[in-house]
């Protein structure tokens, strides 16, 4: 599967950056799957988890109080 670059920023600092197969986030409608084949997206994101899947390591999850 192809990979993304990924991003995940506060207002302080980055907190995380490196490529993901698979980016699992609250939207506000619901649940979204972003992978490198997805059309180009903006949405709000809700608070709650987003989970990172990256190929040869374990899931990586943060915690967001909202963004897009």
């Amino acid at each position: 599967m192809a990979s993304i670059q990924c991003h995940i920023v506060s207002a302080e600092e980055e907190l995380f950056a490196g490529d993901v197969e698979l980016i699992v986030a609250a939207g506000q409608l619901g649940d979204i799957g972003i992978t490198a084949s997805h059309a180009p997206l903006l949405t709000v994101l809700q608070p709650g988890s987003v989970k990172l899947v990256m190929k040869d390591s374990d899931d990586v999850f943060f915690y967001v109080s909202g963004g897009f």
